[in-house]
């Protein structure tokens, strides 16, 4: 599975319609109103590199409102559990 974070301007007066048409496109996950420099950010989960293009050059950017998009993959995920387990010494308390 490939996690991409999608920081996105929009049109101010079409936040949240283009936060409710965005959280439909299939292949995002999730789409969060936040404050400084982007509008919105969506978390786009697809199974291969290629469909993050259909995502989000061929569907997110064209949402009506949504002026610019940047794009991060992650390379990989930290949860409290992994990093419980990571830094554990392995001792029992």
């Amino acid at each position: 599975m490939i996690t991409a974070f999608v920081l996105i301007q929009t049109d101010s007066a079409r936040i949240p319609e283009c936060a409710q048409e965005i959280s439909e496109i299939e292949g995002i996950s999730e789409v969060y109103s936040v404050t400084g420099e982007w509008d919105l950010i969506a978390m786009a989960r697809v199974s291969r590199h290629e469909d993050l293009a259909d995502v989000i050059a061929d569907r997110l950017s064209k949402v009506r409102g949504v002026e610019s998009t940047t794009t991060q993959i992650a390379f990989r995920s930290y949860s409290r559990h992994d990093l419980d387990a990571a830094f554990s010494l392995g001792f029992d308390s």
